[in-house]
């Protein structure tokens, strides 16, 4: 499918307003045009995705996503089709009635969805309901409606968004369509990308439907999907000081675990030394099971002293605690003045002692310790995970990593961008101190704390993926670490990036 040269660029709901109103003034570009065209990028997906299927179900909303429907319908009859059309109103609004008409024209029937009727039978649906409009749980009969679909067995496409999903956040309020296939139109929307959409959208195409490029120019992006990036190559006379020097802080009693994974992902992320800082009772375990690792035990800030003067960046918080023991290194770390990763339990005492930062600073919570952070509930944080971060950012001075689906990453001049790889064999123990490591490490080596999350989390999802390929249930954190070696030195394998 055809793409535009900016297709890495999401909007919101506004901007794709100001898209959409620059495009029909364009000459020759008219609402009817953009539709058909619509149509026509819909139709093309149905039969290379399902080239065998002979009898759909099209399901159209009052407004011009339905408009894209009726003349889906219009066209998939002319290729053959056998095409049945449901309506959730007796009539449309605007050039969707004109749509509507050009169906009814051609001798195509409407069956308008009554409370108690059946979906019709089909090889295939398609969810013409609602588009990039809708930002609150579909109800009555357009709720049921999409459980029919959902409960349908059958493949389905959506049109531009799949209904009931928020084109701007990614949450969902009520029922949402899961698509198999969602073909988005003019540009990309954000919230397909992030949170509770990786559930419904299916494999996601973007069809900008001809909108000439000077459409775009006026109309700044909100937000931009990672792209697949490595670090540049290592100078031949380079030695282990040029690569920076990695100091792990944490391994409270019983979670040595945690400490390891984030050195163990310094060092394969690039760093020249990495050193953990640690209960004595774990140092001859860790020297034993990765001796590159420098490992010392420290009962109080003192001993950590000339540890943080040799470090150039910190990695804080996988396994700390929140104890005495914890609450000490954490407060000396902050006090030195260093760039710094903060994870886990180091996020946490933040949240009760908080501060904003001066040196470089990455911040990298899941869903819960981004809600400790601000105050609010998890729930609030997954309803708009794009202003939970930039709020985190802001509020902290910090760049902050929201971790999960579609991870995000904003500074805090509001820049900000989505990753598009990762799995759900990632959601298991030790995948975040695997992150806090591998960010440190391109710290330590140059990059801006913008430059580091970044390029870490699109490193670690994309080892994640790699790591999977031979399935995800069962993955463990460790599983990353061969990829992340390959991947940070620009060895694909056959690898497949959204690029």
């Amino acid at each position: 499918m055809p793409m535009h040269p900016d297709s890495h660029d999401l909007h919101t709901v506004e901007r794709l307003r100001q898209l959409e109103r620059a495009a029909l003034a364009v000459p020759g570009m008219t609402g009817q045009e953009l539709m058909r065209r619509a149509a026509n990028a819909a139709l093309n997906s149905l039969r290379r995705h399902w080239p065998e299927v002979r009898n759909i179900v099209i399901h159209c909303g009052p407004g011009n996503n339905g408009g894209d429907g009726f003349l889906l319908g219009v066209l998939a009859r002319e290729a053959g089709l056998q095409v049945e059309l449901t309506a959730l109103t007796g009539a449309s609004q605007g050039d969707a009635a004109v749509a509507r008409q050009a169906w009814v024209a051609g001798g195509g029937c409407v069956q308008v969805v009554d409370d108690d009727d059946t979906l019709p039978t089909a090889e295939l649906h398609v969810d013409a309901l609602y588009g990039i409009g809708l930002h609150r749980a579909p109800e009555g009969k357009a709720a049921r409606l999409i459980e029919q679909i959902n409960g349908s067995g059958q493949p389905v496409v959506a049109l531009d968004v799949p209904s009931g999903l928020d084109a701007d956040t990614g949450h969902c309020a009520g029922a949402a369509i899961r698509a198999d296939v969602t073909v988005t139109f003019i540009a990309g929307k954000r919230g397909l990308h992030t949170g509770r959409a990786a559930d419904h959208v299916g494999v996601l195409e973007l069809a900008t439907l001809g909108v000439p490029d000077s459409v775009y120019a006026d109309v700044a992006p909100d937000a931009r999907l990672l792209r697949a990036e490595i670090l540049p190559r290592r100078p031949r006379y380079a030695n282990k000081g040029d690569n920076g020097h990695v100091l792990v802080i944490g391994g409270e009693h019983g979670m040595a675990g945690a400490a390891r994974l984030a050195g163990e992902a310094a060092l394969r992320g690039g760093a020249g030394l990495v050193s953990v800082a640690t209960r004595a009772e774990h140092v001859f375990a860790l020297n034993a099971t990765r001796p590159e690792l420098m490992v010392r035990g420290v009962d109080g800030p003192q001993a950590l002293a000339p540890m943080l003067e040799r470090a150039s960046v910190l990695a804080v918080g996988p396994g700390l605690g929140q104890a005495e023991w914890g609450r000490a290194l954490w407060l000396a770390a902050l006090d030195a003045n260093k760039p710094l990763v903060l994870d886990a339990d180091g996020l946490n005492l933040l949240a009760r002692q908080p501060r904003r930062f001066s040196v470089p600073a990455i911040l990298t919570p899941h869903p819960g310790e981004a809600a400790r952070l601000l105050g609010v509930s998890t729930s609030e944080v997954e309803r708009d995970r794009f202003a939970a971060v930039r709020e985190l950012s802001r509020r902290f001075g910090a760049v902050a990593i929201l971790k999960g689906s579609g991870s995000l990453i904003a500074d805090p001049d509001g820049r900000l961008d989505v990753c598009p790889w990762g799995n759900p064999g990632m959601a298991s123990g030790g995948m975040g101190d695997l992150l806090t490591g591998i960010v440190a490490a391109l710290l330590a080596q140059g990059c801006s704390a913008w430059q580091a999350g970044c390029l870490g989390v699109g490193l670690h999802a994309r080892a994640g993926d790699r790591a999977a390929q031979h399935g995800e249930r069962g993955l463990l954190a460790s599983d990353l670490l061969a990829p992340l070696r390959a991947l940070g030195n620009g060895v694909h394998d056959g690898e497949r990036d959204h690029d």
